[in-house]
């Protein structure tokens, strides 16, 4: 989401579920370093409905702790249950500095969106074979899912892990990949498709 001259707006994660009676809330998080981004003081813009009482606002972060392997996340202002179901599917964005530097082998969702997969020649010489556009990454708690639109229009559901997604160049805009055999076959595209999808 573009955002200020310099700006981007990051979704970095999205409230599930009230927790406990003090105003806590489950997280489902798009970010890899919460304990960098959830940190008290932090402030988050909300995606709500129109009708949400939290449209056009903004929060402040209190404390993130974690639960069962879970994070749950704590609001300035936001002291009971009623008032942490009033926030139950807010998704929340924060202000990044496009020049801030990222860990090797880190991007953003935004950055990838929009690159050609193309799947890696088979000689040095060899054009790459144009698989598709990423669509989407999806966070899922097992791993990181590519999702490629192919020319055909449908969603291949790639892992991304660097056996099969060897190289990301920002600046070519392409993305390289070694797919299993037949992973872009609409047949086996249709297998991969996790539950729910």
């Amino acid at each position: 989401m573009a955002g200020k001259s310099g700006i981007t707006q990051l979704r970095v994660g999205r409230l599930v579920k009230a927790h406990g009676l003090k105003g806590a809330l489950k997280l489902e998080l798009f970010t890899d370093e919460p304990e960098r981004r959830f940190v008290p003081g932090a402030t988050f813009s909300l995606q709500v409905p129109p009708s949400s009482p939290w449209h056009g606002k903004t929060i402040e972060f209190a404390e993130l702790r974690w639960y069962n392997k879970q994070p749950v996340g704590f609001f300035v202002g936001i002291d009971d249950r009623d008032a942490a179901e009033t926030l139950v599917r807010a998704i929340l964005w924060v202000d990044q500095d496009d020049a801030e530097e990222l860990e090797p082998d880190t991007w953003y969702d935004h950055q990838l969106v929009g690159l050609t997969a193309v799947r890696a020649a088979d000689a040095p010489d060899a054009e790459p074979v144009v698989l598709g556009e990423v669509a989407r990454v999806d966070h899922l708690p097992a791993q990181d899912l590519i999702i490629v639109k192919t020319p055909a229009g449908d969603d291949v559901f790639v892992p991304f892990v660097s056996a099969i997604v060897p190289e990301v160049d920002l600046e070519a805009r392409r993305i390289v990949m070694t797919p299993p055999g037949g992973l872009f076959d609409p047949e086996r595209a249709e297998e991969a498709r996790p539950e729910g999808q």
